[in-house]
């Protein structure tokens, strides 16, 4: 890529100035001598680095909001709150620790006002630590933070050039427990229980046992429940709250059904905040044309937040929707099968759908997995995209679940097209076996922070750091087109051109210690100055190939800047 003179100017201007004072400045990336400001990058949603975490297990700035709602009663393992917060997420972007790992979007899990009570529904005794338990989606769960903390998250975020992206939930409330009475039947449905065999008992019917379905079909108009009222009430905020609903259904013309009040305060959080996009769950579970509904809205938020705000705009870069349809993979192409009917989300407000099939894939040769990636986006998912992973918060069969191959790892997810999600701790090997744990509870575990100090540990991270730093330079790499240079040592070459963005990378893996040529030709002339951006060594072309003399397996090669 090529940028500025003036950019060039200021980076190295920049870099010599750089002191921090305060935990609170902001914090650039580590910048080798051939990378740029993350503030100056292009961004695409198709490309994108995003980090996944559990808002209560990733870090906790600040003790005093651990307990509220009087949540104390013994839990199953794991299933409690553990004290992590929104401050504790800003406070790792301020200390740079996504700028060093090639982050530009983070998703964390929903920070909505959880149910109050305790339940068990088979996996041990469970408070909504994980935040998909909804009492009031117009509050945040003070377990979480305050609003405050929420807009400088985004502020902060946003410094970096990171964008943010909320979890939003549709399709259920909150079990019913002693503190959490049952919606009103005209809001909800608490059976049948889904068997997912078919379209109708996998969208009409509840998750689980004690997990009360929204409804979502229907336009029938439905008062506000009373237990609703009363805690507006006795918060002080009734008429607010009543105001703003009746301005948002008189400017829509939406009828008052249960899908539209919850898609109006699950956007108001766009309108105050400047969110940029929405992780989506339980997709599959809720009629589709209420996603095409949500989306509708958000881009209006979007858009007049950043009427609102031009001097806070990232870019045009328009709302982003990525859907959890659980079960679906890249090689179905733009539909999913119910088995007597076949949706089509990517057409109803999806720009995105959470891929389930890489995990799979991991395994298999890099080439194999790369190149039917790239056809794949080219052809039946063209005009739209995946985020692809390898772990997550309730995937009991990830890749890799031992942590044997963290690099092999971060190889498959960093590299291919689409995409990435990096779950919290992939990049540090966080345990995902925890012994005396039910169910999905084994996967979340608080950040294993103190594992920082360890050699393993540091040797894994800084891998993940420098494949994610060049995949976040580099659009290219998650939304340009793979071309195999070579078999062996495997080489592969990834070129993405939009407008005046133009960027082409190359790419060797399996690489032999010490002296090695690799093979560029038809992609870099001879005479080309490259930059190997893993080991930090400047390379000429000659013959076709360059040649470099280390102990790493791995090359990330671009053009060298001037």
């Amino acid at each position: 890529m090529k940028y500025t003179c003036f950019a060039l100017a200021f980076l190295l201007l920049s870099l010599l100035s750089c002191k921090r004072e305060t935990k609170q400045e902001t914090l650039e990336p580590k910048v080798t001598n051939n990378s740029i400001s993350s503030k100056e990058l292009p961004f695409a949603w198709e490309g994108a680095n995003i980090y996944f975490l559990l808002t209560d297990r990733f870090n906790n700035a600040n003790p005093d909001n651990d307990v509220n709602f009087n949540r104390d009663n013994p839990t199953g393992k794991l299933r409690g709150f553990m004290g992590g917060d929104i401050q504790g997420i800003s406070e790792k972007i301020m200390d740079g620790y996504f700028d060093e790992l090639g982050i530009n979007a983070i998703w964390f899990t929903p920070v909505v006002e959880q149910i109050h009570g305790d339940t068990d529904e088979g996996t041990g005794n469970s408070y909504g630590y994980h935040g998909y338990w909804a009492k009031d989606w117009t509050a945040l769960d003070p377990n979480f933070g305050t609003k405050e903390d929420l807009a400088n998250l985004v502020k902060t975020a946003h410094q970096h050039g990171i964008r943010i992206l909320m979890d939003v939930v549709l399709n259920h409330t909150g079990p019913v427990t002693e503190e959490d009475p049952v919606w009103p039947e005209e809001w909800v449905i608490t059976e049948p229980i889904c068997e997912f065999t078919n379209y109708e008992n996998t969208t009409h019917c509840t998750l689980v046992r004690n997990l009360p379905d929204v409804i979502t079909d229907s336009d029938e108009p439905v008062e506000l429940p009373d237990h609703l009222l009363a805690k507006w009430k006795k918060e002080g905020r009734l008429s607010t709250e009543l105001d703003e609903l009746q301005l948002f259904f008189e400017r829509t013309g939406y009828p008052r059904a249960p899908r539209f009040y919850i898609i109006k305060w699950l956007t108001d959080y766009i309108h105050e905040l400047g969110i940029d996009g929405f992780r989506v769950d339980t997709v599959k579970h809720v009629n589709e044309n209420a996603w095409a509904e949500l989306q509708k809205e958000a881009s209006y938020a979007f858009e007049t937040w950043k009427r609102k705000h031009p001097n806070d705009i990232l870019d045009d870069t328009p709302f982003y929707m990525v859907g959890e349809v659980y079960g679906y993979g890249i090689s179905g192409g733009r539909e999913y099968d119910f088995g007597d009917k076949k949706v089509d989300y990517f057409d109803n407000g999806f720009k995105s759908l959470i891929n389930f099939e890489l995990k799979n894939d991991a395994s298999k040769e890099y080439d194999s997995i790369f190149s039917k990636y790239s056809k794949l986006l080219r052809t039946k998912l063209k005009g739209k995209s995946v985020l692809n992973y390898l772990t997550s918060h309730d995937d009991g069969s990830p890749f890799d679940k031992d942590r044997n191959e963290p690099k092999r790892a971060a190889n498959v997810l960093l590299l291919t097209p689409g995409a990435s999600q990096i779950y919290y701790g992939d990049e540090t090997a966080r345990s995902l076996v925890i012994d005396s744990t039910q169910g999905d509870a084994t996967l979340r575990s608080f950040m294993n922070w103190e594992d920082l100090d360890k050699e393993a540990t540091k040797d894994i991270l800084e891998h993940w750091r420098k494949l994610g730093q060049f995949r976040r330079k580099h659009l290219a790499i998650g939304a340009g087109r793979h071309r195999r240079l070579a078999k062996s040592p495997y080489t592969f070459g990834r070129t993405y051109m939009n407008g005046d963005i133009k960027d082409k990378v190359v790419i060797a893996l399996d690489l032999p210690e010490g002296k090695k040529s690799i093979w560029v030709k038809g992609f870099f002339g001879d005479g080309t100055k490259l930059f190997d951006a893993y080991s930090q060594t400047e390379v000429t072309v000659q013959n076709g190939k360059i040649v470099l003399d280390n102990d790493h397996d791995i090359a990330l090669l671009e053009l060298k800047e001037l």
